[in-house]
């Protein structure tokens, strides 16, 4: 679905866009290129048609007919002797522009203006749900990572020696676990030893190992812990909280969740497939008001 002009957007861009728009045969609102092309800082109609083009493709790639979003037309200039003369133009649908903002020159302030103007809402980005949840596995396991590397600062100030760290990390997963270690889990949970627990993490189980170490540091700070031994007792102890509070709402213990696909399969899966922009009805007609109007693209 693409986004209607909203008060967030700068005005005096959203004014300019919006008085360029035009209405066909098939009463679907459209930009000319050549009218659209100054706004976006273009001088060179060579520049701008690279721009289309590769709006054009994203616009295939994303899951979207492009004969919808970009008819190749002409357009009458005037010339200094008061003649006219054809030249080739393009009529754009709003999702087009969006796409020609997004593959335009980042250098250009106008493009950078345009890029915040724009904005689609996709309310689903796959054709399954699996997308949806990799990403959002994927951003827990970078924010329980950055937890990570946070607590052991806080770990350090807190009087843990560097030798102890693992003693450290270990309490905290003792007291979530039901008293197993790291190697413990992933002995039980068949998990090559080479690999990393948190990599093997669903986000449900990625969730409360970040709650149990977000609390811990907080606790340290709170309390000015300045000794190893009350450091690493604390650990376990805020662990040992969450696994109880996981119990009294009935959820699965975390050394009883199945270890989830290895994240560089993830990460590996979201690189090689683009997200696909489900739009809706309105705005994926785009130039044809639902209608066959015949256009092509270039």
């Amino acid at each position: 679905m693409m986004d209607r002009p909203s008060e967030s957007l700068p005005s005096q861009t959203r004014s300019s866009f919006e008085s360029l728009k035009r209405l066909n045969a098939y009463a679907a609102e459209y930009w000319s290129a050549r009218d659209l092309m100054p706004l976006l800082g273009y001088r060179q109609w060579r520049r701008f048609e690279d721009a289309i083009r590769r709006a054009s493709t994203s616009c295939q790639q994303s899951g979207n007919d492009p004969a919808n979003h970009f008819a190749g037309v002409g357009k009458m200039v005037p010339l200094g002797s008061g003649s006219e003369r054809e030249v080739p133009d393009y009529h754009l649908s709003r999702f087009a522009c969006y796409l020609i903002a997004q593959n335009g020159d980042p250098r250009k302030p106008e493009i950078a203006n345009a890029q915040k103007y724009f904005a689609i809402q996709a309310r689903r980005q796959e054709i399954s749900d699996a997308f949806t949840a990799d990403l959002e596995r994927l951003e827990m396991r970078r924010q329980a990572s950055e937890e990570f590397k946070a607590l052991s600062g806080a770990a350090q100030h807190a009087g843990v020696q560097n030798a102890m760290f693992g003693v450290f990390h270990d309490a905290g997963y003792k007291g979530l676990y039901g008293g197993l270690g790291s190697e413990a889990i992933k002995a039980r949970k068949r998990i090559e030893p080479r690999e990393q627990l948190i990599d093997r993490m669903d986000t449900t189980e990625l969730a409360a190992n970040q709650f149990r170490m977000t609390q811990t540091r907080e606790k340290l700070a709170r309390e000015r812990v300045r000794d190893q031994g009350q450091a690493i007792q604390n650990h376990q102890v805020v662990g040992r909280e969450v696994r109880d509070a996981i119990k009294r709402i009935g959820g699965t213990l975390p050394e009883n969740i199945p270890p989830a696909e290895p994240i560089k399969e993830v990460e590996k899966r979201l690189r090689s497939a683009p997200p696909l922009l489900e739009l809706d009805d309105k705005d994926a007609k785009g130039l044809t008001g639902g209608q066959d109007s015949g256009a092509t693209v270039k």
